[in-house]
Parts: structure tokens; sequence; C-alpha cells
């Protein structure tokens, strides 16, 4: 009986060491099979290191897609775009803008704001149409829009988080892409009406060489004589007319990613929108600068529609010789 319950100890003990090695030996080698199976899905759908290093130099594939640029994962373009638009474009607009900024400080603290050089006369001539009005503050104001929330898109992930919160940036950044890609068509309509409202009057003439050359009546102490509109005007008229179809050009191309564009053409679509949206914007100031606070009267004409005799002997002698027959009281119009 004792040899009997001696042999069934034994007999178990060696059950339960069997059972403890197997779960020894069950526990060292699914680690190694899990691993395996994990390599082996993982090279299955990434296909290794030297797959993507080949993805990653541009090499093209095949895949069942037939659209432009279908074998090819990465565009190694875009990094070459990222350093023009973040080393060039951006640090160049800063530069234009900031500069302008400067200058026109400059030129306020040093000469100030140009005075009418004899009292009001009382009496005013139109100068603008209302349509003519209308549209200058259409496209004045939707190209404000755009400028600002243009800037913002460039600029703003640089300082607005770290001022007003991320909460705030989110929410404003949104919105300004928003407005950026809705606004932008219907500036490109306003741009080339007037365009077309406008083009005739905008031709240089001689009497605009001596304008420049009097540098607008800062150069020789005498104001130079214009026709209705002076060469500083018609050099903005063809600033805005040939720098703005190259952003409504390029915007559109942004705008409008349904025409087959691969991403090389929206690359340089971006960096060309970007470059002359500053440049135009940073000339843009000098013309906002001389319509509000750089001459005196010159505001009025777009307020209203019509400018002093004063106003307009003074700036725009030319013109004024023709039509200072139509001068009417002042009072009138009230």
């Amino acid at each position: 009986m004792m040899k009997l319950m001696q042999r069934s100890g034994l007999r178990s003990a060696w059950t339960l060491l069997t059972l403890l090695s197997l779960c020894v030996i069950w526990a060292w080698l699914t680690p190694a099979y899990a691993n395996d199976s994990a390599n082996q899905k993982v090279q299955g759908n990434f296909a290794g290191a030297d797959y993507w290093r080949e993805v990653s130099d541009g090499t093209e594939g095949y895949t069942t897609s037939k659209s432009a640029e279908h074998g090819q994962l990465i565009n190694i373009d875009g990094e070459r775009w990222r350093q023009w638009r973040n080393e060039w474009i951006s640090p160049a607009g800063l530069i234009a803008i900031g500069g302008s900024l400067g200058l026109l400080t400059l030129v306020y603290l040093l000469l100030g704001k140009m005075k009418l050089d004899k009292p009001r006369t009382g009496r005013v001539i139109e100068r603008w149409k209302r349509f003519d009005r209308a549209m200058h503050w259409y496209v004045a104001i939707s190209f404000l829009i755009l400028a600002f929330s243009g800037l913002l898109i460039l600029y703003g992930k640089h300082f607005v988080p770290d001022l007003l919160g991320y909460t705030v940036w989110k929410n404003l950044i949104a919105l300004s892409k928003l407005l950026h890609n809705y606004i932008g068509p219907l500036f490109a309509i306003g741009l080339l009406v007037m365009i077309v409202r406008w083009i005739g009057n905008n031709f240089f003439n001689l009497t605009d060489l001596k304008w420049f050359l009097q540098g607008g009546g800062l150069i020789g102490g005498k104001h130079p004589s214009a026709g209705f509109l002076n060469g500083g005007e018609k050099g903005w008229f063809w600033a805005l007319t040939l720098l703005g179809l190259v952003v409504v050009g390029s915007g559109l191309v942004l705008d409008f990613p349904i025409f087959g564009q691969t991403r090389d053409d929206m690359q340089w679509a971006n960096l060309i929108h970007a470059g002359t949206s500053l440049l135009l914007f940073a000339i843009s100031l000098g013309h906002i600068y001389i319509g509000t606070i750089g001459s005196e009267g010159a505001l009025e004409g777009m307020k209203t529609g019509y400018v002093d005799e004063t106003w307009a002997k003074q700036h725009h002698d030319l013109w004024y010789n023709e039509v200072k027959d139509q001068a009417i009281d002042a009072k009138e119009l009230k």
C-alpha cells in the first residue's frame, strides 16, 4: 500500500513537472512566434526599408488609379517648395512690407501731410462717378480682406497662438482660409471690371515723365502738372493690373484644383501667388498713405465724388483747365 502511494505521488509530480515545463516552453516560444508574425506582417504591408527608401527618392510605381502622378507616392519637390516658401518668400515679404512702412513713416515725419497751398474756394468739381466709387471700394475692401487673411495664413502661426491662445488661433485661421478662398474670385471680378473701366485714362505720356522727374513735387519745390491722373496714380494702376492678374491667376489655380493640376503645379502656383501678393501689398501701402493721411483732400474724391477747385488746380491742373466750367457750389450737394 505504501509503495502504491509512493508510485502515485511520483507519477503526479512528473505530470506536474511536465506541465510546468510545457508552460515555460510555450511562454518562451510565443513572443518569438509573435515577433516573427509581426515582422512578416510589416514586411508584407510595407515592403521594408528598401521599399521606403525608393519611395522617398521619388521612384514611381504602379496603381490602378488613372489620375495624375498616380504612380508617385511621395513628391520629392515638396521639400524644395517648403524651403523656398519659408526661407525666401516669407522673409522677403516681411522685408518688403516693413521697408514700405518704414519709408512711409519717414516721409510723414520729415514732410508731414501735403497741405493745400491756398484756401478752399467752396466750389467743387465732380471727379468720380458713383459707379467708379462703388467699384473702387468694392475692390479696395476685398483686397484688404484678402491681404490680411493671407498675412495671417503665412505669418500668423508664429505669434497668434502665443498672444491669443490656441483656441482663438484655430478659429481665426479657419476663418482666414474661408474668407481667402471665397473672396478671391469676387476680387477677381471687380479687378477685371476696374481694368476695363479705367485703362483708357492710364496710358503714360510726356507729362507723366516730367511728373516722375520732379518726384511728384518733392523735387524742385513746385507741384508738377498732371491731367486727370498723375504719373503716380497711373503707376499704381499698372502695378495693380499686372501683379493683380498674376495674383488672381495663381490664386484660381489654388482655389480650384479640379483641372488636372499636379502637386508641382500647385506648389509653383503657391510660390508665385505668395510672392506677387506680398509685393503688391507692399506697393499698395503707398497708395493708401497718399489717399488718406498723406495728402489733404485726396480722400474726398472717393468719398463724395467731388473735389474742391483748389485741390484740382494744385494736383491736376491740366484736368482742371478742361473741366473748370463745370464747378458748382459745394452747398448744392447737401
